[in-house]
């Protein structure tokens, strides 16, 4: 990703991480999560799945949330693992994120989760609808830690 002439990249940071041991259970926020080549995060509910590695979101889409919802929408509220400081997360299948030393790909778009209705309230998922971020596999294994930096491709307009 870094070699790639003429690819402009965006540069933010993490700003959250959470994991929930198994369904169900509550996010559980972290400083820092050891990733396994296509098998996802350690200790984390989707760690061996197929493809649901980790999950992707933006400060920046949380934001939007509140104010469409008119309340607080948290990182752990909907229940992904990984939160971006700023900046748009790639949906695109096969877009690829490098946080810290970890490449990710992306392998679909994140739909609000049903269970947000409850962690963060009625309405939660419509005011997510459009800003659910990204799911993706892990391509390289590594640590991924709060503060650490991300690149990611820049979106079109």
């Amino acid at each position: 990703m870094h070699d790639r002439p003429g690819l402009v990249m965006v540069t933010t940071t993490v700003a959250a991480l959470q994991t929930a041991p198994e369904r169900g259970a509550p996010m559980v926020a972290v400083d820092h999560v050891d990733v396994e080549a296509g098998r996802g995060i350690v200790g984390d509910r989707h760690h061996g799945s197929r493809h649901r590695h980790v999950s992707v979101q933006s400060r920046d889409d949380l934001g939007a949330a509140t104010a469409a919802l008119g309340a607080p929408v948290t990182p752990a509220g909907t229940r992904r693992n990984l939160t971006l400081a700023h900046g748009p997360v790639p949906t695109a299948p096969g877009a690829r994120l490098v946080v810290g030393d970890v490449v990710l790909e992306v392998v679909r778009r994140a739909a609000p989760c049903r269970v947000m209705e409850q962690t963060v309230g009625p309405g939660a998922a419509r005011a997510m609808h459009g800003r659910g971020g990204a799911i993706c596999r892990a391509l390289t294994s590594g640590t991924i830690a709060v503060g650490d930096a991300v690149e990611l491709p820049a979106l079109s307009a």
